[in-house]
């Protein structure tokens, strides 16, 4: 696996660079302080066809891979821009439309994922399922060429600025009592569904939601995939948003490190800079080897997913060690200025709360630890 990057790679990350630093990590905190969404980068970035990177040509995409749309979540992070919605849109609903859509369904909704112009949320988390996806409750019921959708469904992130949702519902039963799932692709603003935004104490662009499904009834067209085969259909999402997951988080980092460097290098205390001590030089270097591992194991993943061989452990590792990278390097940025560090102005502390999420969603560094456990170590079932 060649960790050396091409000159495309490298133009790529330029380009995009150059497109997140017109914007800057200013233009990230005033649409987040104004509760809107992050339009003109998302523009931007679309009319350079960014977005869709991932998507097959013939749907309007750029026909490369996941490693691309990685690169371009890491750039977007380490300009001060961590675009969340790229976790969800183009990583999971692009892959999945893509592996699993039929025809219709692929040019109805993968071309505006391809261009960019479109953008869907994931709603699979419910308030009494956890990380058990198997004991969902939402349930789709047939009713004639209509399935009827009832259910709730927990922190689903970006609805306010989706046009369609990707939900798993249960369609049947199993023997052993586990529901057999289904995916289907509904309308945000279907009857019968109604939502609930989530205070939280992020910061950030996108909103969290509960949504309500009240007899929503869905066309036979919008399953996606085969009645019952759901985990599979979802299960191929799942490495994706842990692989984009983990290039916001190194993206966070690498903007943290950068600053913090640039402040110890400018910042002088009794004469020098104070980047010349060890107490704070070790911390930000320190830093920077987790960082790299983190990086080097994201790319891992990404190589391994785009050529659809098993991805699932590096994808699992890759997440948690840049989640763990992201939030040990920003808390050691911000430990560098000091008090400053706290201060708006040098754009730090508002970042906390991303990386601090991205340790528990979208799987708990716990149930990370439990499947390297179990599949890399063949050690006995703890859950």
């Amino acid at each position: 696996m060649p960790l050396v990057e091409s000159d495309e790679h490298r133009a790529l990350r330029a380009s995009v660079a150059g497109i997140a630093g017109d914007f800057g990590h200013s233009y990230y905190v005033r649409v987040t302080q104004a509760g809107e969404p992050p339009t003109e980068l998302w523009r931007a970035l679309a009319a350079h066809g960014f977005l869709g990177v991932n998507v097959p040509e013939e749907y309007d995409g750029g026909g490369l891979g996941l490693l691309e749309l990685a690169i371009v979540g890491e750039e977007l992070a380490a300009a001060g821009c961590p675009l969340l919605p790229l976790l969800v849109s183009p990583g999971i609903a692009g892959t999945l439309l893509t592996r699993h859509g039929t025809a219709e369904q692929k040019d109805r909704w993968l071309r505006g994922l391809g261009t960019g112009a479109a953008h869907y949320a994931f709603a699979i988390t419910e308030p009494d399922a956890g990380s058990n996806s198997h004991n969902i409750s939402t349930r789709a019921r047939r009713d004639g060429d209509k399935w009827i959708l009832n259910g709730t469904k927990t922190y689903i992130s970006g609805v306010e600025d989706a046009q369609l949702l990707v939900v798993m519902a249960r369609t049947s039963e199993r023997s052993d009592g586990r529901g057999r799932l289904s995916v289907f692709l509904v309308d945000v603003d279907a009857p019968g569904m109604q939502r609930q935004p989530i205070e939280t104490v992020m910061q950030a662009p996108e909103q969290q939601w509960t949504l309500f499904f009240d007899d929503v009834a869905i066309d036979g067209d919008r399953l996606l995939g085969g009645e019952g085969e759901g985990l599979k259909v979802a299960f191929d999402g799942l490495n994706p948003e842990r692989i984009m997951a983990a290039a916001t988080c190194n993206g966070i980092a690498r903007y943290a490190l950068e600053k913090a460097s640039r402040y110890a290098n400018e910042r002088a205390v009794w004469g020098v800079p104070i980047g010349s001590h060890q107490g704070v030089a070790h911390p930000l270097a320190e830093g920077k080897v987790w960082l790299e591992a983190a990086r080097t194991m994201t790319w891992k993943a990404a190589v391994l997913h785009d050529a659809g061989a098993p991805a699932g452990e590096a994808s699992n590792m890759a997440k948690l060690l840049a989640a763990d990278a992201g939030a040990s390097c920003l808390d050691r940025a911000i430990q560098t200025h000091g008090g400053n560090g706290l201060s708006v102005e040098y754009g730090l502390a508002d970042l906390w709360w991303i990386v601090r999420l991205l340790r528990i969603a979208p799987v708990s560094r716990e149930m990370v630890l439990n499947y390297v456990a179990q599949h890399s170590l063949g050690l006995p079932r703890s859950y």
